[in-house]
């Protein structure tokens, strides 16, 4: 079987947040688109060549350790209480963790451990690290956090993606590589990172500034915490093609973010029961359909078989597509038969209001006529790709509009 898409991906390059002991963390294809045993329980395992390799990129990623000896997390609150003491002295409470609103005053049912950038190997103890049963409440405790409208949804987000990284920070220092507790957590985290990203993503488009920061670095958590989760996926043998599809989807467009192996590399690596999954197939299609320029089958397929959180990491790609996809009508028609936009519509999934609006961000000109007809003349030489933030136009979809709904999803 032959695979279409062969460039590697390169590195991003940039600066990460530093952060001190307790410190918080406060897409376009344009004209590109074209032709092992299971165990129940966590474990701590001695390191295996994979492990190792595994442990390092973990230190490269989140926690700059050195090697660690065994260490079995044995606190058994969201927060160990000097953490916690301490930064009520400091008055360094997330507005979350504030007792009665108090800065320097929180409980420990409210306050949750932050990330840390800097760890020395001295200073790691068991009773700073929280056990696999803990950091499950605490995540269950951070998705309700997740689901509040108290506040708004960039300090919520910013709460919720330093805390889930102290979690990840947690499960690699305790060597934590198997059992369905883990995989069950990265894959929550994965679900948040997704979700933020859909929303921050709209909120880009509104043009608030401090949303764009915060959405390239829940895009590059996003690919990290998905490596650690196939990691943990080869060490039990109980993959989840979907989390494997997103991979795939996250390669679409000309500014890809995740890192590493080309994808005809890496499609060799996956399991046969994965590479035949309905989710992979779906994803390996829509690859395909990108590169052919078939704007019609993308969004055709998109609309019959997108799960709502692939359809989360399309939606950024969507409007790129719609472009092409106007760009093929606008030059291939003729200046004598302008297009209807109720048909325009149809071919783009939006619509007919929406699609006179996305030809205006385009530079195409649109007019009624006196029957109240709309219509996109043909061959005009003004196209050209929105650039920036982009007004965000949902798909005409009745199966997917419940992902429109802003009610608080459950992860």
């Amino acid at each position: 079987m032959r695979y279409y898409l062969m460039e590697r991906w390169q590195p991003r390059r940039g600066r990460g947040r530093g952060r001190g002991s307790y410190s918080s963390s406060s897409q376009t294809q344009s004209n590109n688109f074209r032709p092992s045993n299971t165990s129940n329980h966590p474990t701590t395992r001695k390191p295996t060549p994979n492990h190792i390799s595994s442990k390092i990129n973990i230190k490269q990623d989140d926690n700059d350790l050195e090697d660690l000896p065994n260490l079995t997390g044995s606190c058994s609150y969201m927060c160990p209480v000097e953490e916690r003491i301490q930064r009520e002295r400091l008055r360094d409470l997330a507005i979350f963790e504030r007792l009665n609103g108090n800065p320097s005053q929180s409980s420990s049912t409210l306050a949750v451990k932050k990330f840390c950038r800097t760890i020395s190997t001295k200073d790691v103890r068991n009773v700073d690290l929280r056990p696999v049963l803990v950091l499950e409440d605490t995540l269950n405790h951070l998705l309700n956090v997740f689901g509040s409208k108290s506040q708004p949804f960039e300090v919520i987000h910013d709460f919720i993606f330093d805390r889930t990284r102290s979690i990840r920070q947690d499960l690699s220092m305790q060597g934590i590589v198997t059992g369905d507790q883990a995989i069950g957590i990265y894959e929550r985290i994965v679900k948040f990172h997704i979700i933020s990203q859909h929303k921050l993503q709209r909120n880009y488009v509104n043009s608030n500034p401090n949303v764009s920061p915060m959405h390239h670095l829940n895009m590059e958590q996003l690919t990290k915490t998905l490596s650690s989760l196939y990691h943990l996926y080869d060490q039990t043998r109980k993959p989840n093609p979907e989390f494997y599809s997103f991979y795939v989807l996250l390669h679409l467009g000309s500014d890809h973010q995740p890192t590493g192996e080309s994808l005809s590399l890496w499609f060799r690596k996956l399991p046969f029961s994965v590479m035949k999954s309905k989710e992979m197939m779906f994803a390996r299609r829509l690859l395909r359909y990108s590169r052919f320029g078939n704007y019609k089958q993308f969004l055709d397929t998109i609309d019959s078989e997108a799960s709502g959180l692939q359809y989360y990491v399309l939606e950024p790609y969507v409007c790129d597509v719609r472009a092409f996809g106007l760009s093929c009508l606008n030059h291939g028609g003729y200046k004598l038969n302008p297009y209807p936009l109720v048909d325009v519509s149809k071919h783009l999934f939006m619509e007919e209001s929406d699609v006179e609006s996305f030809c205006k961000d385009c530079g195409l000109d649109t007019y009624t006529s006196e029957d109240g007809t709309k219509f996109m003349p043909a061959k005009q030489t003004s196209f050209c790709s929105p650039k920036g933030p982009r007004k965000y136009y949902p798909m005409v979809s009745e199966r997917l509009k419940t992902l429109y709904d802003e009610a608080p999803e459950i992860i």
